[in-house]
């Protein structure tokens, strides 16, 4: 069972990026006593109610988000399994009716991958590949899709190896997934030019990707962890339970072994000197997961470093109007021409930083 004092902290970003409002977030958690699988008063009981009503009455991206945060951090038990299972069919139901989104499943040696891919693919556009982080499952990234066509990619929206239905074990080599699934796009889009969004976690796995895949030609990331976090166990005893038995959960190790077993998955010297694309990264300086020595080391190894830091904790919560016109910029930027969308773009993105606290 999970800490509930974690779950509200890290779950609330996740409703906020999924359009649930702060008072429906409060109404849902306020009432959650304990972690236990299933019933009242539970997390993922109390979840899973509010994502069947809303089912019933046909909204069924919203039930999507609810039995997202059901599930949440991840299935460890049956009715989170349930919920896991429910949030992808809610989904699918909802693409049928209402987008052109498709399905893209990547057989790998060691497991299956399934994504999302946005539409209006009739164009040789750039990919634009999108993951979440540990916790993120492919579903809530549903407005990205929506938007591809306006940053003039074609999306595709994965998980991490664990996450969600993504079946691949987490392990040192996860990187190589990135190159799967491009190989497995080629013809849905110009693979040659791919460019990655990818937050936290998935971040570490793009820029390690994008070391040995020339087609990765940006990455853009928030909060990835680069070497220092492997590295350091000190730092890593501070780290949230949460989040360390997540990453244990994802790599088949217990708790307390999970910080030995990645202890050599950062990236070395020579692999980021060797990055010879843009690297637009979103720092908050007062990240509980993420080491501060990450930018550091950035600063001092990647030539096409592109950094923004935000006073806040992990994932910059508190600024996340700001943060998603950041990122649509930087992709455009990454891809050059657009000035006209760069420019507004930007200037909204100085306003919410006015506006942020």
């Amino acid at each position: 069972m999970h800490d509930i004092d974690e779950l509200r902290q890290f779950a609330e970003a996740h409703a906020t990026v999924q359009g649930i409002p702060p008072a429906r977030y409060r109404e849902i958690v306020d009432p959650i006593r304990t972690d236990e699988d299933g019933g009242a008063g539970s997390w993922v009981g109390e979840w899973s109610a509010a994502a069947v009503a809303l089912e019933r009455d046909g909204k069924l991206l919203e039930a999507c988000a609810h039995y997202n945060l059901a599930r949440f951090p991840y299935p460890d038990g049956v009715e989170r399994q349930r919920a896991m299972a429910a949030c992808a069919d809610a989904f699918d139901r909802w693409r049928r009716e209402h987008t052109d989104f498709r399905r893209l499943d990547v057989e790998l040696a060691d497991g299956a991958v399934r994504c999302w891919v946005s539409g209006g693919t009739e164009r040789r556009r750039p990919l634009l590949l999108v993951m979440g982080g540990i916790v993120s499952v492919k579903e809530q990234w549903a407005a990205v899709l929506a938007q591809a066509r306006k940053l003039g990619t074609t999306a595709v929206v994965a998980e991490m190896p664990g996450v969600g239905e993504n079946t691949l074990p987490y392990h040192a080599d996860s990187h190589r997934m990135l190159s799967g699934i491009l190989d497995a796009a080629g013809g849905l889009a110009d693979t040659d030019r791919a460019y990655a969004v990818a937050m936290s976690f998935s971040g570490h796995l793009a820029l390690r990707c994008a070391t040995e895949d020339p087609r990765i030609k940006g990455v853009v990331t928030i909060g990835a962890p680069v070497r220092e976090f492997f590295a350091d166990a000190a730092w890593q005893r501070q780290v949230p339970r949460l989040t360390m038995n997540t990453l244990a959960h994802l790599a088949g190790v217990e708790p307390a072994k999970v910080g030995d077993h990645m202890r050599d998955w950062g990236l070395t010297d020579a692999q980021l000197s060797g990055l010879d694309i843009p690297v637009h990264y979103l720092a908050s300086t007062r990240d509980e997961i993420i080491p501060p020595g990450e930018t550091a080391l950035l600063r001092q190894r990647v030539r096409g470093l592109r950094l923004v830091e935000n006073d806040d904790v992990h994932g910059s919560p508190a600024h996340m109007a700001q943060t998603r016109l950041w990122t649509a910029r930087s992709v455009l930027q990454m891809r050059g021409g657009y000035p006209v969308q760069r420019a507004v773009l930007g200037l909204m993105g100085r306003l919410a930083r006015r506006r942020s606290p």
